[in-house]
């Protein structure tokens, strides 16, 4: 691999050459995507490692346009011969596509023009046995918390940092930089009077080293959440109050993350068509897509066309506000983006969301639990069963069953089933611990009611 230029402008003037040649070569349009970063990731498994990977890469994507017909490809190797052939190349294939309409940049006049420093690289570089010892540390920590944990699916640190740098035939040259460093433990614990095994885990995944908790508190988290799993038993089949933990329902979040997107919805693929301006979840539900949160799992200066960021408000008190957005999904909507054309180097743009959040309530998760007579605590999902354009849901669940206001007991090959419609107006409380470990987040919620099959 020949060495990475050290200077952004190395780059800039890459891309410049690069799109002028495109031009050249019959291109009326064009923009390019260079990216490049380190990333480490290994895996220890009973204190023994079992996965290690290091990698400096370096890619480069292209996506021409001729007239209303485009294509896009992508290579790592950046010699003067290879990036001529990939232009030609890429010219070639535009000219032989069917045109498509909708399709080209956004407008000059829509790209972003500065970019604030949203506090999202840090320069730290830790050592392969520091970051081998951080598994090890974690995977250990759960392990020898109690007697019971017996066995291993892995103990895993994770680290990446990198830049990317987007230019186009409009002049726009933007750049970045980022990091992230997460722990994640999967540990086992076996029931010795039944013999019944149960795996669960805990990760945690920041911007900044400095802001990772202990090796030893994920560790000893992961164990605690499997041992209570042991004795997991099913449970009759009843319509009952349910509340999904933080990552589950950042899993609903997800989904309706998903009927948002504007290429859902030009499809017809959604079950949220046509509801802008309408009640779509309760009062209680106020989301927020922020672009420039500062640390933010999914923030960046600008988007993958170039659009400045920002924070768009999706649903203010249940009513839907607005979509997800790129430039080609909103043209088919009639609509303007969003600033959330998601990219990767090689692709077209199509729609992702940055920090998608649910705004938190004042309720903690014991208040909330302490408020059901008899119902369900879900801390995982299970399958895929969801229809997007009909809201049908039915999914797999682990948990805990309510009594009194307390967790009974664990619970365990049990489904839920409902429609996202009617659950997102059923939330009754939005809990007040809301966390960021990904891009999409929520608090805790509780539902009035919903279906769960057991016996």
């Amino acid at each position: 691999m020949s060495n990475l230029p050290q200077q952004t402008n190395g780059y800039a003037q890459l891309a410049a050459d690069v799109l002028a040649r495109a031009k050249q070569r019959g291109a009326t349009e064009a923009d390019i995507v260079v990216a490049d970063g380190e990333t480490f990731s290994v895996q220890v498994r009973v204190g023994v490692v079992d996965r290690l990977s290091k990698a400096r890469e370096k890619r480069l994507g292209l996506r021409v346009f001729v007239g209303k017909r485009s294509a896009t490809t992508s290579t790592s190797d950046f010699s003067i011969d290879s990036l001529h052939r990939l232009v030609d190349e890429t010219c070639t294939l535009a000219k032989a596509v069917v045109p498509d309409e909708v399709s080209g940049l956004p407008e000059a006049s829509q790209m972003a023009t500065d970019w604030p420093d949203l506090d999202l690289y840090d320069s730290t570089k830790l050592g392969t046995d520091q970051q081998i010892d951080l598994a090890k540390r974690a995977e250990s920590a759960a392990l020898s918390a109690d007697p019971r944990m017996t066995n291993s699916e892995g103990g895993e640190f994770d680290s990446s940092s990198g830049r990317v740098v987007l230019a186009n035939s409009h002049g726009f040259v933007g750049e970045y930089r980022s990091s992230s460093f997460s722990i994640s433990v999967s540990p086992i614990a076996t029931d010795a009077a039944t013999g019944g095994m149960q795996r669960d885990a805990w990760y945690e995944v920041q911007r900044k080293f400095s802001l990772m908790a202990s090796p030893e508190s994920i560790g000893q988290e992961a164990a605690r959440r499997t041992l209570r799993r042991l004795g997991g038993r099913k449970v009759a089949t009843k319509r009952v109050p349910v509340i999904f933990d933080q990552d589950t329902a950042g899993s609903l979040l997800g989904n309706l993350c998903s009927a948002i997107s504007g290429y859902s919805l030009y499809k017809r693929a959604s079950f949220l068509l046509d509801q802008l301006g309408n009640r779509i979840a309760s009062e209680h539900l106020t989301i927020y897509d922020d672009g420039r949160m500062e640390g933010g799992l999914g923030s960046r200066p600008f988007d993958g066309e170039g659009l400045a960021t920002r924070k768009n408000t999706i649903v203010e008190r249940g009513v839907l506000k607005s979509y997800l957005l790129d430039s080609y999904s909103g043209k088919k909507l009639g609509l303007s983006s969003t600033g959330n054309a998601s990219r990767s180097v090689g692709e077209s743009p199509s729609v992702g969301p940055t920090n998608f959040y649910l705004v938190p309530g004042t309720k903690t998760l014991q208040e909330m639990i302490g408020s059901v007579k008899e119902g369900l605590y879900v801390t995982e999902l299970i399958g895929f069963g969801i229809n997007m354009v009909t809201g049908d849901y039915s999914r797999g669940a682990c948990g805990y069953w309510i009594e009194n206001g307390e967790l009974a007991y664990p619970v365990e090959e049990i489904t839920i089933a409902g429609n996202l419609k009617q659950m997102f107006t059923d939330i009754e409380t939005v809990g007040n611990d809301l966390v960021f470990r990904s891009r999409i987040a929520s608090p805790s919620l509780k539902l009035g009611e919903l279906m769960v099959a057991g016996n």
